[in-house]
């Protein structure tokens, strides 16, 4: 992972500052122009009232891998709708990774799916992005 990439380095700028991915233990294993990869451990607090993974946390592992994906062409970008399918349940301990791809990017929309695996590589969860391109860079000094 090259962290002198715009894409590192628009990463840097909203992981400092997104105390939330950083509170459920958000793990960047990397980083490219329309596509990211994190990677989470569950842990107790994550469980819901069937001892598994609340389907918000692998939500927001997901949504925070879009927001990544997205973004990391430079420009600012937000979402504007998304949809998740659980697939499998996520046990305490368990890890989940999150794998973002863009499928489309045009002048002011992006359409990503994520893909979340388990440590033995078995999908868990589907989702699929739509993301509005504002057209504000990142870095409006080095434009």
């Amino acid at each position: 992972m090259d962290k002198e990439s715009e894409s590192y380095r628009v990463f840097k700028l909203m992981y400092d500052h997104d105390p939330f991915s950083k509170h459920l233990g958000m793990q960047l294993k990397s980083i490219e122009k329309g596509s990211c990869v994190l990677q989470l451990n569950v842990n107790d607090f994550m469980l819901n009232g069937f001892s598994i993974a609340h389907g918000g946390i692998s939500y927001s592992l997901c949504d925070s891998a879009l927001a990544f994906a997205a973004n990391s062409h430079g420009t600012q970008c937000v979402s504007i709708e998304t949809s998740i399918s659980h697939v499998r349940p996520v046990p305490q301990n368990g890890i989940m990774t999150a794998t973002a791809r863009e499928l489309h990017k045009g002048k002011t929309t992006g359409i990503y799916e994520v893909t979340v695996t388990d440590e033995n590589n078995k999908t868990i969860a589907l989702f699929k992005g739509t993301v509005y391109n504002t057209g504000k860079s990142w870095f409006p000094d080095n434009d």
